[in-house]
């Protein structure tokens, strides 16, 4: 059954909430279910998990937090049996595309995490299925919200700060051998990739979201200390359709974490150095010697950091208005398109354009790759 989205306007009578179900409890459904609490026109109604007692007592604690009753049910089938206008899928990688198109035949937009789907087939069936329910796929990257990156796109869009030029991209994390040993993690079958897909995807995401379309990869792939299938470290040298080039560093070994974005452009660099979510205190703009800082170039007075909120705000607006997809929730398949550029190149020992990347069959398939193992 297709459900109509209540609309926001043409008439005396408030639109009624959206009503959401999360699938999964894990730790990032707590984030699901916070923005879902702090956006109006929207209503958390159900939660589903394997486990019953961890789904019964997240019932209870939203239920408290959010005001509305959240019940909790055995499974999929139950969760969109109770009216669903949205479903929030954040369970691992491997079920996402087979929880969406349950979701798509039942009539329910899908906000899912990433990564959204274990390949771009995959992901091509997800969003297939949601052009052929009329229903929305937003994909949750959210390091592209919060005013700071906002500002910074439309300063690189405006050329206000000149042509970019070069750019670096590092996501260096840390992970014991005891977070691959998880079950589902650290196997192309089930997690998909290593910590490219896992983690690099997000800073990976947030510098095309600000650079735009990319023109080629060329990357390798690196077993340095962990046990796991998949890479524990991948390299790459990225270009974008605006001649910009950028290295990019991805890893799960590093003691000191940092997640950061720099491009230097004619007449200013910009960074973005954070962790897990950025604030206006993590971006900078230091102008190229013998360039008076702009005013333009100041951030905006008042400040969103990016996160959930800023994110499911943005899509739930859409939603009851029959908008399409903000900007922070559009492109589903960029970033898993230069993702995937990666993990071909490595395979190939080619450097891979958008056009190439379909030479690659094994790959839209399937992320798995051979890793270069230089541990001792």
């Amino acid at each position: 059954m297709t459900h109509p989205i209540p609309a926001a306007g043409g008439s005396d009578e408030p639109a009624r909430p959206l009503r959401a179900g999360i699938v999964g409890t894990g730790g990032i459904s707590e984030l699901h279910a916070q923005a879902l609490a702090a956006v109006d026109g929207a209503e958390l109604v159900g939660v589903a998990d394997l486990d019953p007692e961890r789904a019964r007592a997240f019932a209870e604690r939203w239920s408290r937090a959010s005001g509305p009753l959240v019940e909790p049910v055995a499974d999929l089938d139950a969760l969109l049996a109770l009216d669903l206008d949205v479903l929030h899928v954040c369970t691992p990688p491997a079920v996402h595309a087979e929880q969406a198109l349950a979701a798509f035949a039942a009539g329910v937009h899908v906000v899912c995490e990433k990564p959204a789907a274990l390949s771009l087939a995959e992901l091509k069936t997800m969003t297939d299925a949601a052009a052929a329910a009329g229903r929305q796929l937003a994909i949750v990257f959210q390091q592209r919200t919060g005013t700071a990156a906002a500002h910074v796109r439309a300063l690189l869009a405006d050329g206000a700060l000149g042509r970019p030029l070069v750019a670096t991209c590092q996501t260096l994390w840390y992970r014991p051998q005891s977070y691959f040993d998880v079950p589902w993690r650290g196997t192309w079958a089930s997690e998909g990739g290593g910590p490219t897909l896992g983690h690099g995807i997000h800073q990976i995401d947030l510098l095309a979201h600000l650079l735009g379309d990319w023109a080629s990869v060329s990357g390798q792939l690196w077993r340095l200390g962990r046990e796991t299938e998949t890479e524990d470290v991948s390299t790459a040298v990225l270009t974008f359709a605006n001649g910009v080039v950028a290295s990019v560093v991805t890893s799960a070994l590093s003691p000191r974490e940092v997640s950061s974005v720099r491009i230097d452009t004619e007449l200013a660099t910009v960074t973005v150095d954070h962790l897990y979510g950025h604030g206006h205190e993590n971006w900078r703009i230091t102008p190229a010697p013998g360039v008076e800082q702009r005013p333009e170039w100041e951030l905006p007075a008042v400040e969103e950091g990016s996160g959930h909120v800023p994110l499911v705000r943005e899509v739930y607006e859409a939603l009851r208005s029959g908008a399409p997809l903000p900007a922070v929730a559009a492109a589903p398949a960029r970033s898993l398109e230069i993702v995937t550029a990666l993990y071909s190149s490595a395979a190939t020992g080619r450097t891979v354009t958008p056009a190439t990347l379909r030479d690659d069959p094994a790959r839209l398939r399937s992320l798995e790759s051979p890793v270069t193992d230089l541990r001792r």
